[in-house]
């Protein structure tokens, strides 16, 4: 089964990253927290602190096929900033390999130009921030290998998809169902 890395910063949204992580562990899919601060407690947009499985500087990606950019502000903009993320993205879309991000995370896929003539879609008013995309504004949107997502409200369709992605149809129809979706 593929195994997930969600990156996690300061000012994260709780919402998108909590229950992408509860879906996607829901189908059976391996998910890694990984903080990109130099600490573990990670402090969400709204004040909900969580402890992360790992710290970037710690984590060995080998075995990670799938990156997951949970928005919120000024969470996107702290994973915008970190170079060894935005070097992982590279290198990660250079392989083909799956890259999700929702809300004002597709920031910085856009920021890195790995949206350049690819449909995705995200939080609105961060539309111009997708450089080069054909921004749709739909729930969710998947090209090639990225999946982006709208926000919050949005999550379970964001995360189900990727569950899809990863199990397949059957896995995602099990688990709409014990969510009652």
């Amino acid at each position: 089964m593929k195994k997930v890395a969600l990156f996690l910063a300061n000012g994260f949204e709780e919402i998108e990253a909590l229950a992408s992580i509860d879906i996607l562990r829901r189908a059976q899919i391996p998910v890694v927290t990984v903080s990109v601060s130099d600490e573990t407690v990670i402090t969400g947009a709204h004040d909900i602190r969580v402890i992360a499985d790992t710290l970037f500087s710690e984590t060995d990606f080998s075995d990670v096929e799938v990156l997951l950019l949970p928005g919120g502000m000024p969470g996107a903009k702290h994973l915008n900033e970190h170079e060894g993320l935005r070097r992982l993205i590279r290198k990660y879309d250079d392989r083909g390999n799956s890259i999700a991000a929702i809300c004002a995370a597709p920031m910085v896929l856009g920021g890195l130009g790995l949206l350049s003539g690819k449909n995705a879609t995200c939080y609105p008013g961060f539309e111009e921030k997708l450089t080069g995309a054909n921004v749709t504004g739909e729930k969710v949107v998947v090209d090639a290998n990225i999946t982006t997502g709208r926000g919050p409200g949005l999550v379970f369709d964001f995360a189900l998809e990727l569950v899809e992605q990863i199990a397949g149809k059957e896995r995602r129809k099990e688990v709409e169902k014990g969510l009652l979706l």
